[in-house]
């Protein structure tokens, strides 16, 4: 059982920092620091005066950049290496003590969990990004903002249910990755055909 609540934590984490590292770190954070759940002695790497704050600034920042259309998906394509790295480093954080072998390999899936997402909401914001009004980006952003705390407030609170979510959430990435592809081709596909009809 405490394995399944382990993976459960870990899975979801990752999958939350491939869409907002830094809300996933500073929710992380504070819950160790102000006890909201009885949490494994690891997760005192996150109940740190700076890592909390600098959690804290950054998703400002990123709230504040996600909601402009185009300015979000550069600031997606500057965090396609960090948040990626920031699920594998969550990952291994929450495992606890294990052997590097172990290690090596959370690390590698937490990774990828968090790759798996960073792609599928930066492939999402690009096909949204599209759109001439601005208010399916902000749809888009606050929607995000409130499955990050929810998964991450879930994962704390029930890691099982949290596992069984994200298991869920990864299937459907997997279905869906060819699908998401195939809609930015059409969108930058039309786009680059209008010119030359319009000529």
């Amino acid at each position: 059982m405490e394995l399944l609540v382990t993976l459960g934590r870990t899975l979801a984490f990752s999958f939350a920092a491939g869409v907002d590292l830094y809300a996933t770190v500073a929710l992380i954070g504070l819950a160790s620091r102000y006890g909201w759940v009885s949490l494994p002695p690891q997760f005192r790497v996150f109940d740190n005066d700076w890592i909390i704050l600098g959690a804290i600034i950054l998703y400002v920042i990123e709230f504040l950049a996600d909601k402009i259309p185009w300015l979000d998906s550069i600031w997606d394509a500057g965090h396609t290496f960090i948040r990626p790295i920031g699920g594998a480093l969550i990952a291994v954080a929450t495992l606890g003590e294990a052997s590097p072998a172990v290690q090596g390999l959370v690390a590698l899936g937490g990774g990828a969990v968090a790759a798996s997402s960073h792609f599928t909401k930066a492939g999402t914001r690009v096909a949204i990004n599209t759109s001439p009004e601005p208010f399916t980006n902000w749809i888009a952003s606050l929607l995000e903002d409130a499955f990050v705390l929810g998964l991450g407030l879930l994962a704390l609170k029930y890691p099982l249910a949290a596992l069984a979510v994200a298991v869920v959430l990864l299937t459907i990435v997997v279905l869906c990755a060819g699908l998401i592809l195939r809609a930015i081709r059409r969108r930058f596909s039309r786009r680059a055909l209008r010119p030359s009809t319009g000529g």
